[in-house]
């Protein structure tokens, strides 16, 4: 590719940065806190195209003043057009938001479950409001004493295994979707009779010994003992990010 056209790949890929990072597109590639780097990257490309402009106009200008320039300008060759399918990805990216991972991927992973530092007090809130991360961390490696008969809240989206029965997971985020893992958590109780996979609900109950291994890695998958399930719209971050801040 020619500079004029390496400076318009450059400004678009900077531009599809800044949109992605002016809004919530974001959010479906990379954790929340790495939006100041997104925003620095997408300015320095966008300056870097201007650059490459204005060096080639330079270039262009001084090659005129002399016949050598002239003659070697003559036998540049025109970049393949096929190059310009490069900018295909760029505006997929400004135009279309990919939606986020959900009961494919997380019913095809072995749950990420870690095993926590400790344990925060719970604030005094009925139901308490918990991250289901934490919830899981709680009951499987905590064995619920820090939970008691207290009743919580918690929210993610269904997933259903190959026997129909029912999750809810949120997928845990390291630093960008492509490293996202699944964190799951088993509903028993007063589960809705009809779920349908990728809804979101928030669910209200108490804590329950059960738990099973995760067929694909074996790891622990805790219970909760459901008493009120309500369907929700997507939340505004759909990953989680609180097992590693």
């Amino acid at each position: 590719m020619n500079r004029h056209a390496q400076a318009v790949v450059l400004f678009l890929t900077g531009t599809a940065l800044l949109h992605a990072g002016l809004t919530d597109l974001y959010l479906r590639y990379v954790k929340a806190g790495l939006r100041p780097l997104l925003l620095a990257a997408g300015a320095v490309l966008i300056v870097t195209s201007a650059a490459t402009v204005w060096y080639d106009l330079r270039r262009a200008r001084a090659a005129r003043r002399g016949r050598a320039e002239e003659r070697e300008a003559g036998h540049v060759h025109r970049e393949p057009r096929v190059s310009w399918l490069l900018v295909l990805p760029l505006l997929a990216l400004i135009l279309v938001a990919p939606p986020a991972l959900g009961s494919y991927s997380a019913m095809r992973t072995g749950t990420a479950l870690q095993a926590p530092f400790g344990y925060a007090p719970l604030p005094a809130k009925n139901p308490v409001p918990l991250d289901l991360v934490d919830y899981a961390g709680r009951a499987a490696y905590g064995h619920g004493r820090t939970l008691g008969d207290r009743k919580v809240r918690i929210t993610g989206f269904v997933a259903l295994d190959g026997a129909g029965r029912p999750y809810l997971v949120r997928m845990a985020l390291s630093c960008c979707a492509a490293d996202a893992q699944p964190v799951k958590v088993g509903l028993s109780g007063r589960v809705p009779p009809v779920l349908q996979p990728d809804s979101w609900l928030t669910v209200v109950g108490t804590y329950t010994p059960r738990h099973i291994e995760d067929p694909v890695n074996g790891r622990t998958i805790p219970y909760l003992d459901v008493s009120l399930a309500t369907v929700v719209p997507v939340p505004h971050d759909p990953y989680d990010e609180s097992w590693n801040t």
